[in-house]
């Protein structure tokens, strides 16, 4: 992959989709992680106003201070960015007591509602400034293993990177200089105010994962572990097809019309 060349055909694609909007620009999640760096640095390439925002969430130090370290960073390079930062910790402890108790004590769906306030924030600040909800998920996440959350961190309005696979995105990070502490972290979907990583969460690294996805052999030349990984992979894949297909529509028949 020509990285110099993809980096400026994204970006060229935002502007492109920007104007054709009639919009003023963009506006991104901050995590700490790399999909959200590189997006947001592509975003500031176009020139159009780029709004960073940091939402922390009892979020652990370490992704706290990446995400502010790249925004300072983009900053520093880019006189169209702006930074934005909400600490939703309140909010969300306010969510935790109103729901039932059995709602609140169940770990997967106050980590999904995580996503879901930042999802709410980042629509009602980029409506207010005329941006863009700009999506962060890469290949691999958004139509391989479906890791994500629905109306979550996947409610966006566009998804630029969508088409990269984790190592793609990897690479293209080094080409467009994405800070050394966000490159060699590892990847972590900020949702549970903890250390775990995303291959602790899916049992796979993504390169893993991407064999998995591009996979068309025979699997009976496979090892134990390649094995393993496939069914993994296709165990996330069946689990969230939901996410990744259209929502299903009850058409009424013709004959009861």
């Amino acid at each position: 992959m020509n990285y110099s060349k993809v980096a400026k055909y994204i970006a060229s694609w935002l502007a492109d989709y920007c104007n054709i909007s009639n919009l003023e620009g963009f506006i991104i999640g901050i995590s700490g992680g790399i999909d959200s760096a590189l997006t947001s640095t592509l975003c500031a390439q176009t020139g159009k106003k780029t709004l960073l925002v940091n939402m922390p969430i009892r979020q652990s130090p370490a992704e706290y201070s990446r995400a502010q370290s790249h925004i300072f960073d983009l900053k520093s390079k880019f006189n169209n960015v702006e930074e934005i930062e909400i600490d939703l910790t309140p909010l969300f402890d306010l969510l935790e007591k109103t729901v039932p108790e059995t709602t609140a004590k169940n770990d997967l769906s106050m980590a999904n509602s995580r996503a879901r306030l930042r999802m709410t924030t980042l629509y009602a600040i980029g409506q207010a400034n005329a941006c863009l909800v700009v999506g962060t998920g890469n290949k691999i996440e958004d139509f391989g293993v479906g890791f994500y959350t629905k109306y979550g961190d996947g409610g966006v309005d566009i998804s630029p990177i969508a088409d990269l696979t984790k190592s793609q995105v990897m690479g293209l990070s080094i080409e467009i200089g994405i800070i050394d502490e966000i490159i060699r972290a590892k990847p972590t979907d900020g949702l549970w105010g903890d250390n775990r990583s995303d291959e602790d969460q899916l049992g796979a690294s993504y390169p893993e994962l991407e064999w998995a996805m591009a996979f068309t052999g025979e699997e009976i030349e496979l090892n134990e572990r390649e094995k393993a990984v496939l069914k993994i992979y296709r165990k996330f894949n069946t689990i969230n097809k939901h996410k990744m297909e259209p929502i299903p529509v009850c058409k009424i028949p013709s004959a009861l019309n």
